[in-house]
């Protein structure tokens, strides 16, 4: 490991860096810490889990037939609900139909449990809802609703359907790692979120962003990788960890090689959620053809690590070289 010494972005007009000291932000910050709570969660669910079902990915896999049902939620706030009403309802679709994606999968549908104060506030985050299935082409069948409640929150499941799986747990040494990240987009202060996907609602636009979100099943049915993660509120790093984790492997990663929307600072970007974001590993041969077909729909895409036996999430950065995380000393979700 090389310690690092240089502490801002530039001196003198030569770029420098502290990798040490960006590491340690992103290690300690509130999205990272809040993975490791998933660790209780699943101490207690693992018993009640069907063997067939891997706790620790995007979505669950429930063999059927010749493939995969899929199924996931994510869960959202007070007080983001509160503050941006309409956006929470669009994230409620955005953010699980990339969860199938990740899986190797496509969307058959949602439904919602919504709590809200007011019939007014409701109406804002179901109109959200509403958009957010439209622009994604997957139905809103049914759900939960309170508008007499005394806070305002929004949880969204979904289903989905895969013949040929991405999982989190068939990552392996020797395979490389690639991110696709869409960079047509812009920050959505003041959260950490890169929205390449809202601006296209009832628009044209809207028809691309499931033709992109088409690509991931299509690169599982091929055969050229096994493993992917959508990119989390973790982050890439943290995003790459829990991909490790649950492989039970390493990895090793060059901050430059990440695509990265040009005035993005390295520490923000590391710390943003993109509204189209993932991380596959494949075999080296094959990568050239992964990235080639993000490429081709202006998906900005690049190989930016390599998996190795370690445990360890190393990263270098320009000729600074630190360990962000080892596994084998301290867990992180509990799965490896």
């Amino acid at each position: 490991m090389v310690a690092a010494s240089a502490t801002s972005d530039t001196a003198g007009g030569v770029m420098t860096h502290d990798l040490a000291a960006l590491l340690r932000k992103l290690r300690h910050g509130r999205a990272l810490v809040g993975k490791q709570d998933i660790a209780e969660a699943a101490a207690i669910l693992k018993t009640t889990s069907p063997d067939a079902i891997r706790l620790g990915d995007d979505c669950a896999a429930i063999p059927d037939g010749d493939g995969y049902l899929l199924l996931a939620s994510e869960g959202f706030q007070d007080s983001f609900v509160r503050s941006m009403p309409w956006f929470a309802g669009y994230c409620g679709v955005m953010v699980n139909v990339s969860d199938i994606a990740a899986m190797g999968g496509r969307p058959v549908a949602v439904v919602d449990a919504l709590w809200s104060d007011t019939s007014e506030a409701a109406a804002m985050v179901l109109n959200g809802l509403q958009d957010g299935a439209r622009t994604y082409g997957v139905p809103v069948v049914g759900g939960h609703t309170n508008m007499r409640s005394t806070h305002n929150s929004l949880s969204v499941a979904i289903l989905g359907r895969a013949r040929r799986l991405l999982t989190s747990f068939d990552a392996r040494p020797g395979e490389v790692l690639i991110a696709a990240i869409d960079l047509r987009g812009r920050w959505h202060d003041p959260h950490p979120f890169w929205d390449a996907s809202s601006g296209l609602c009832h628009t044209d636009g809207a028809a691309r962003l499931c033709d992109d979100i088409n690509l991931l099943p299509a690169i599982a049915e091929d055969g050229l990788s096994r493993a992917a993660k959508d990119i989390s509120m973790a982050g890439v790093l943290g995003t790459a960890l829990m991909l490790a984790e649950c492989s039970g492997i390493g990895m090793k990663i060059t901050l430059d090689d990440i695509p990265r929307p040009e005035g993005a600072s390295m520490e923000r970007w590391l710390s943003a959620f993109p509204s189209y974001g993932y991380l596959l590993t494949a075999r080296p041969e094959d990568a050239e053809a992964i990235t080639t077909r993000f490429r081709e729909r202006d998906i900005a895409a690049s190989v930016i690590g390599q998996c190795d036996s370690t445990q360890r999430l190393d990263v270098i950065w320009a000729d600074e070289r630190e360990t962000f995380w080892d596994l084998a000393q301290i867990p992180l979700m509990g799965f490896a």
